[in-house]
């Protein structure tokens, strides 16, 4: 099949890896969000719920960035 992309193309390589950059960005965006959101709403000053949730979605982050990389270095095998 003449219109298939080959494997080795470095516009394909930047794609696969900012995908992965944009996911971690939102993922840890999110969390961060929603800890200033419950701070907000509980008038909490030492913003726990902050440090909490940003801490939380950057391991959830590191987490899903490790799969996807092992699942890609897999798939070019």
């Amino acid at each position: 099949m003449p219109n298939q992309p080959k494997k080795n193309n470095p516009l394909n390589s930047y794609a696969k890896y900012s995908s992965i950059a944009i996911q971690m960005f939102a993922i840890i965006g999110i969390g961060s969000f929603l800890g200033i959101k419950i701070d907000a709403h509980y008038a909490n000053e030492n913003n726990l719920w902050t440090i909490i949730l940003s801490l939380t979605s950057t391991v959830v982050a590191v987490f899903f960035v490790i799969r996807r990389i092992i699942a890609n270095s897999k798939d070019d095998k």
